[in-house]
C-alpha cells in the first residue's frame, strides 16, 4: 500500500503551572498540578508533506504570558523541513496555539472547517469568553490568505491525500476537526482538543474551554470510531504522549514518532 504515513508531534512550548481546574470540568480534584504540551505535527508519505496545526510564536507567547521554548519554524527546520516549501497545512481549528504562525507558511494550501472559519468571523466573536482563545491578527491572516486563494474549506469530512483525512468534531471550537492518518500500525487519529489529554476521552471529561459540550461528548465516541483502536488516538496536549511514544533521535522527547506503536497507558 503506497499511502502509508510517517506521523511526529514536535513539542514547542508548555505549561506547568496549571492546576486540574484548568483541564477538567466537573473533576473532583481541582487543585492537583496538571501540566501541558504544545505540538505541531508532521506526516510525511515519500515525497509528500503535510502539516498539522502552526503553533505560536515568540510574540504571540509575549502577548500572552505564555513563552514558547522553541521557534516552530525553527523546530521544522532542524526536523529538515523549510517552512516556504511546505505547501499543505491542516488547521485542525483557528486557536492562537494552533494557527499563530501562518505568516511563515506563505506558500501552503491551508486546510480549515467551513464552521470554524465563520464561528472566528462571525457574531460570536462579540463576547470575550469566547473570543479569548483567538487572537484577532491570526484570523485576519486567513482572510488575507483566503483573498489570494490560499484556503480549502472542507464541511465535514474530507480526504486531504490518499491516507490522510479531516473530520469536524466541534465542541471545544466551532470547527475544531480531526486528522485520521494511515500509517504502517493502522488508522492513527490526532485528536488536537477534541481531547486534550487521554483523560477526556477515556473518562468522558470535559475540557473548560467548550462552546458546545453535546458536540464534545459525541467527539470522544467519534475518535473511537476513526481510530483503530484507543491506543491509535493522539490527545493534542498530554504530556503523556512524550512518555509513551519514542524519540526519533534519542534523548530528545521534543520529537516522537506517532506512527511507531505506544507503551502501554
Amino acid at each position: 500500500m503506497s499511502d502509508i504515513w510517517t506521523i511526529h508531534a514536535l513539542k514547542y512550548a508548555e505549561r506547568n503551572s496549571r492546576t486540574r481546574a484548568d483541564s477538567f470540568l466537573f473533576d473532583d480534584d481541582h487543585a492537583s498540578p496538571h501540566d501541558m504540551d504544545y505540538f505541531l505535527w508532521t506526516l510525511e508519505c515519500g515525497d509528500r508533506r503535510i502539516l498539522v496545526d502552526t503553533g505560536y510564536d515568540t510574540g504571540e507567547g509575549a502577548r500572552r504570558d505564555r513563552p514558547i521554548l522553541r521557534e516552530p519554524v525553527s523546530m521544522l527546520a532542524d526536523f529538515g523541513w523549510d517552512a516556504d516549501r511546505i505547501d499543505t497545512v491542516i488547521l485542525t481549528h483557528l486557536h492562537y496555539d494552533h494557527a499563530g504562525a501562518l505568516p511563515a507558511f506563505e506558500n501552503a494550501k491551508l486546510h480549515v472547517q467551513e464552521a470554524e472559519m465563520a464561528f472566528a468571523t462571525g457574531p460570536c466573536m462579540c463576547h470575550d469568553v469566547l473570543r479569548m482563545p483567538f487572537t484577532g491578527a491570526h484570523v485576519c491572516d486567513m482572510v488575507r490568505a483566503l483573498y489570494v486563494g490560499r484556503v480549502e474549506f472542507t464541511s465535514g469530512s474530507r480526504e486531504i491525500a490518499p491516507g490522510v483525512e479531516v473530520h469536524l468534531i466541534g465542541g471545544h471550537s466551532r470547527g475544531l476537526q480531526v486528522v485520521r492518518v494511515r500509517t504502517a500500525r493502522g488508522w492513527v487519529v490526532l485528536a488536537s482538543d477534541a481531547s486534550h489529554y487521554y483523560e477526556n476521552y477515556r473518562l468522558g471529561k470535559l475540557f473548560p474551554i467548550v462552546v458546545d459540550p453535546q458536540p464534545m461528548l459525541d467527539g470522544f465516541q467519534t475518535l473511537r470510531r476513526l481510530a483503530d483502536s484507543d491506543d491509535h488516538i493522539i490527545p493534542g496536549h498530554d504530556p503523556l504522549v512524550r512518555k509513551l511514544y519514542p524519540a526519533k533521535t534519542a534523548g530528545n522527547t521534543d520529537v516522537i514518532c506517532l506512527s511507531a506503536a505506544p507503551k502501554p497507558l
